[in-house]
Protein backbone atom coordinates (compact mmCIF):
# COMPACT_ATOMS: atom_id res chain seq x y z
CA UNK A 1 0.00 0.00 0.00
CA UNK A 2 1.51 3.46 -0.44
CA UNK A 3 2.62 6.07 2.35
CA UNK A 4 -0.07 8.79 2.36
CA UNK A 5 1.37 11.09 0.01
CA UNK A 6 2.86 8.55 -2.23
CA UNK A 7 0.80 8.49 -5.15
CA UNK A 8 1.91 8.55 -8.41
CA UNK A 9 1.55 12.66 -9.33
CA UNK A 10 0.13 12.20 -13.14
CA UNK A 11 -3.33 13.72 -11.88
CA UNK A 12 -5.66 10.78 -13.75
CA UNK A 13 -8.24 10.24 -11.34
CA UNK A 14 -7.94 6.08 -12.33
CA UNK A 15 -4.44 5.88 -11.10
CA UNK A 16 -5.63 8.31 -7.96
CA UNK A 17 -8.22 5.63 -7.34
CA UNK A 18 -5.85 2.33 -7.70
CA UNK A 19 -3.15 3.83 -5.50
CA UNK A 20 -5.62 4.30 -2.49
CA UNK A 21 -7.39 1.22 -2.92
CA UNK A 22 -5.05 -1.69 -5.05
CA UNK A 23 -5.51 -4.23 -3.57
CA UNK A 24 -9.01 -6.05 -2.47
CA UNK A 25 -8.56 -5.91 1.10
CA UNK A 26 -9.11 -2.18 1.53
CA UNK A 27 -12.64 -2.23 0.15
CA UNK A 28 -13.50 -4.89 1.49
CA UNK A 29 -13.21 -3.05 4.82
CA UNK A 30 -15.43 -0.66 3.73
CA UNK A 31 -18.03 -2.63 2.03
CA UNK A 32 -18.39 -4.53 5.67
CA UNK A 33 -18.59 -1.04 7.18
CA UNK A 34 -20.88 -0.02 4.82
CA UNK A 35 -23.14 -3.10 3.93
CA UNK A 36 -22.79 -5.25 7.17
CA UNK A 37 -22.42 -2.41 9.75
CA UNK A 38 -19.09 -3.89 11.31
CA UNK A 39 -17.36 -1.52 13.42
CA UNK A 40 -14.77 -3.65 15.48
CA UNK A 41 -11.25 -5.53 14.45
CA UNK A 42 -13.31 -8.69 15.46
CA UNK A 43 -15.72 -8.38 13.29
CA UNK A 44 -13.66 -7.14 10.20
CA UNK A 45 -11.78 -11.26 11.02
CA UNK A 46 -15.08 -13.01 10.93
CA UNK A 47 -15.35 -11.62 7.08
CA UNK A 48 -15.67 -15.05 4.69
CA UNK A 49 -12.74 -13.77 2.65
CA UNK A 50 -10.82 -14.44 5.28
CA UNK A 51 -8.25 -11.61 6.51
CA UNK A 52 -4.90 -12.37 8.01
CA UNK A 53 -4.69 -10.25 11.02
CA UNK A 54 -1.39 -8.34 9.88
CA UNK A 55 -2.87 -7.28 6.94
CA UNK A 56 -6.34 -6.48 8.34
CA UNK A 57 -4.29 -4.06 11.09
CA UNK A 58 -2.00 -2.45 8.29
CA UNK A 59 -5.71 -1.81 5.70
CA UNK A 60 -7.23 -0.15 8.89
CA UNK A 61 -4.15 2.15 9.93
CA UNK A 62 -3.52 2.85 6.01
CA UNK A 63 -7.34 3.59 5.71
CA UNK A 64 -7.56 6.24 9.13
CA UNK A 65 -4.32 7.78 7.88
CA UNK A 66 -6.17 9.13 4.39
CA UNK A 67 -9.16 9.58 6.63
CA UNK A 68 -11.41 7.26 4.96
CA UNK A 69 -12.16 5.64 8.78
CA UNK A 70 -11.72 7.07 12.14
CA UNK A 71 -10.86 5.30 15.00
CA UNK A 72 -12.30 5.58 18.42
CA UNK A 73 -12.66 3.88 21.90
CA UNK A 74 -15.43 2.19 22.28
CA UNK A 75 -17.15 4.23 25.36
CA UNK A 76 -18.72 0.26 26.77
CA UNK A 77 -15.03 -1.22 26.83
CA UNK A 78 -11.92 1.13 26.75
CA UNK A 79 -9.54 -1.68 25.84
CA UNK A 80 -11.16 -1.78 22.43
CA UNK A 81 -12.02 0.55 19.37
CA UNK A 82 -14.80 1.13 17.24
CA UNK A 83 -14.06 2.07 13.19
CA UNK A 84 -16.57 4.30 11.45
CA UNK A 85 -16.51 5.93 8.15
CA UNK A 86 -15.70 9.47 7.66
CA UNK A 87 -17.79 11.69 4.87
CA UNK A 88 -15.00 10.72 2.70
CA UNK A 89 -15.44 7.00 3.26
CA UNK A 90 -19.08 6.84 2.47
CA UNK A 91 -18.70 8.96 -0.60
CA UNK A 92 -17.74 5.46 -1.82
CA UNK A 93 -21.02 4.06 -1.12
CA UNK A 94 -22.02 4.51 -5.09
CA UNK A 95 -18.88 2.67 -6.09
CA UNK A 96 -19.47 -0.61 -3.27
CA UNK A 97 -23.18 -0.32 -5.02
CA UNK A 98 -21.76 -0.44 -8.76
CA UNK A 99 -18.73 -3.07 -8.24
CA UNK A 100 -22.39 -5.07 -6.79
CA UNK A 101 -24.30 -4.49 -10.06
CA UNK A 102 -21.27 -5.28 -12.46
CA UNK A 103 -20.21 -8.41 -10.50
CA UNK A 104 -24.06 -9.48 -10.21
CA UNK A 105 -24.13 -8.78 -13.93
CA UNK A 106 -20.70 -10.69 -15.02
CA UNK A 107 -19.73 -13.28 -12.00
CA UNK A 108 -21.95 -16.56 -12.76
CA UNK A 109 -21.10 -17.56 -8.47
CA UNK A 110 -22.55 -14.48 -7.18
CA UNK A 111 -23.74 -14.71 -3.97
CA UNK A 112 -25.37 -11.16 -3.85
CA UNK A 113 -29.34 -11.31 -2.74
CA UNK A 114 -32.19 -10.66 -5.40
CA UNK A 115 -33.38 -8.34 -3.02
CA UNK A 116 -30.52 -6.42 -2.43
CA UNK A 117 -29.77 -6.72 -5.98
CA UNK A 118 -33.02 -4.83 -6.71
CA UNK A 119 -32.41 -2.23 -5.11
CA UNK A 120 -28.93 -1.41 -6.22
CA UNK A 121 -31.02 -1.33 -10.09
CA UNK A 122 -34.11 -0.30 -9.04
CA UNK A 123 -34.07 2.01 -5.87
CA UNK A 124 -30.37 3.14 -5.91
CA UNK A 125 -31.65 6.36 -4.02
CA UNK A 126 -33.07 5.08 -0.97
CA UNK A 127 -30.83 2.87 -0.73
CA UNK A 128 -27.91 4.68 -0.67
CA UNK A 129 -29.64 6.88 2.24
CA UNK A 130 -29.92 3.67 4.41
CA UNK A 131 -26.24 2.47 4.07
CA UNK A 132 -25.10 5.96 4.71
CA UNK A 133 -27.20 5.60 8.02
CA UNK A 134 -26.13 8.03 10.17
CA UNK A 135 -28.56 10.32 11.32
CA UNK A 136 -26.04 13.57 11.29
CA UNK A 137 -25.08 12.45 7.95
CA UNK A 138 -27.31 14.57 5.92
CA UNK A 139 -24.83 15.11 2.80
CA UNK A 140 -26.66 14.58 -0.67
CA UNK A 141 -23.86 11.80 -2.67
CA UNK A 142 -23.31 12.37 -5.60
CA UNK A 143 -23.57 9.53 -8.18
CA UNK A 144 -23.99 8.60 -12.11
CA UNK A 145 -27.75 7.81 -12.63
CA UNK A 146 -28.63 4.43 -13.91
Amino acid sequence: MPKPGKFRGTGCPVAFALDTFGDRWSLLIVRDMLMKQKRTYGSFLEADEGFATNILADRLKFLESIDIVKKEKDPDNRRSYLYTLTDKGYDLAPIILEFIRWSAKYDPDTIVKPAVLDRVKNDREAFLEELCWPPDRKTKLRHPKN
